[in-house]
């Protein structure tokens, strides 16, 4: 079952790209995405009520990453609809005392989940079979969403956490876009990209890039996470990574050098430089 479930967040993935690529308007691709997002995690449930998970594990994988893929775009652009809704139409000053607020409200979120935003940045797994089994769900305060329905079936005890955390990060650049710009006109998404970069290499070199990115902290100060890297990078390079968990681990066996690709790139860019010298 898992493999199926890997597979409906990898149909979604592509949908929410074709969304977001077709539909500049900023509340229109909200609205599309929160439909999207909704019927998507509605499909999952209906499979996993169905049939349960194998193991501990796979249920621990589905909600600490697979479920994310869908949960964290809905949070992300039910905030940003609602915050788009209800900002101010004119007064500079109205404008940004009402993003400010915004942003401080965030911060506030940050704070007082400190220690289950550290367990996370750190990649910890100690605690992964009570916060994202359904088992240990009731002893634990579920926070409460206004985004998803908290379905013992369906939620674990911090599952919608991590999603509002992923997507708050997300959010708070958006924010910041919105306060560093003089006409408080939204322009998220109103860049063109006007050379397209085509990936020519193998799934498992970009992959590399992928975790050499997150492994670095190169990104959002080390706040980045998995998913989001590879969607970037997918989305930049228009190339399907498809299961890259399962790419990274193949990597992780390799026999000779785990990491080719970022190797070569490497020695490739010191003879560049030493050319250069000459």
């Amino acid at each position: 079952m898992i493999v199926r479930l890997k597979e409906i967040s990898k149909e979604f993935s592509s949908k929410l790209d074709d969304i977001e690529t077709n539909h500049p308007e900023i509340l229109d691709c909200a609205n599309s995405v929160i439909v999207l997002c909704r019927r998507t995690l509605h499909e999952l449930k209906g499979l996993l009520l169905q049939k349960d998970f194998k193991s501990i594990e796979n249920e621990i994988e589905f909600f600490k990453n697979i479920k994310q893929v869908t949960a964290v775009p809905l949070v992300y652009y039910s905030e940003l609809r609602s915050f788009e809704l209800q900002f101010p139409m004119a007064n500079a000053n109205s404008q940004k005392k009402y993003i400010n607020k915004k942003i401080a409200k965030l911060n506030r979120f940050f704070t007082q989940n400190i220690d289950f935003i550290q367990y996370i940045q750190q990649d910890h797994s100690h605690f992964d079979l009570q916060y994202f089994t359904r088992e240990f769900a009731e002893p634990y305060h579920i926070v409460s969403s206004k985004f998803y329905f908290q379905d013992p079936d369906f939620t674990t005890a911090r599952d919608m956490l991590l999603a509002k955390v992923k997507a708050y990060r997300k959010f708070i650049n958006y924010l910041q876009n919105r306060q560093n710009s003089k006409t408080g006109i939204n322009n998220y998404q109103s860049e063109t990209i006007t050379k397209k970069l085509q990936w020519t290499s193998t799934k498992a070199a970009l992959t590399e890039l992928v975790y050499g990115l997150y492994a670095s902290g190169a990104l959002n100060g080390g706040n980045a996470d998995i998913i989001e890297i590879a969607t970037a990078l997918q989305k930049v390079f228009h190339f399907d990574l498809g299961d890259f968990y399962k790419i990274y681990a193949e990597i992780k066996f390799r026999k000779h050098s785990r990491t080719k690709f970022l190797d070569r790139a490497t020695t490739n860019l010191i003879s560049l430089m030493d050319d250069s010298e000459k």
